[in-house]
């Protein structure tokens, strides 16, 4: 039996999470004590057929159906800071259908979708959308003289307390963009640090923390 057939399912996909994440193979080799030729068949069979699932008849009975993988694909699309769990919960109340959160990652797995964290971004009100484009338009055409004579400053606020970076969502690769897959974030709690600094074309500014 070959080392690529004494992988794992979830082993299998954390190692395609990987790659499509920018990581080298040899990274990978290292990380999971893997030869080279193992990585490099499983990221050439997912490349080639969009799945690790072993070859028909090896292996337990599927545990879902067709229709429960669509269903599961478009319920993690409209929800998709729902975890594996919930799915999984949801899927048992609308089918009755039981199976393991790593069974669910699969499925998804398998339809495009991974876990990964979102994006996050402060949000803008139309406002400020229509202030900074007439800014930008006022000042396209400036000369490298009229900018060295601008200072640009900005400030970021580093929390002290745990925040929602735990959080995954279920995307698309390449998707990480998308309107539906950003979050916006307006608050924060607890205690924290701010960062101030600007910076001129000739130089720049000390860096202030408070």
């Amino acid at each position: 039996m070959s080392n690529h057939q004494r992988l794992d399912d979830e082993m299998r996909w954390r190692i395609v999470g990987r790659l499509e994440e920018g990581q080298s193979q040899v990274q990978i080799c290292r990380e999971f004590n893997l030869t080279p030729s193992v990585v490099c068949n499983l990221w050439k069979h997912f490349q080639d057929t969009g799945s690790i699932e072993r070859k028909p008849g090896q292996g337990h009975p599927r545990a879902t159906t067709a229709k429960e993988d669509r269903y599961l694909s478009i319920i993690a699309r409209r929800n998709r800071g729902a975890t594996a769990s919930q799915l999984s919960r949801d899927l048992y109340a609308a089918t009755g259908t039981r199976v393991l959160r790593v069974t669910i990652s699969k499925r998804l797995h398998e339809t495009g979708l991974f876990a990964r964290r979102p994006a996050v971004c402060v949000p803008l009100t139309s406002t400020n959308r229509r202030v900074r484009l007439a800014w930008c338009r006022e000042h396209r055409d400036w000369s490298m003289d009229q900018w060295a004579t601008v200072l640009f400053t900005d400030e970021s606020r580093f929390s002290l307390n745990t925040d929602s970076r735990r959080t995954f969502i279920w995307r698309e690769p390449g998707t990480r963009y998308l309107l539906s897959n950003v979050h916006e974030i307006d608050h924060y709690g607890g205690g924290g640090l701010m960062v101030w600094a600007g910076i001129m074309l000739d130089g720049r500014t000390p860096l202030h923390v408070f």
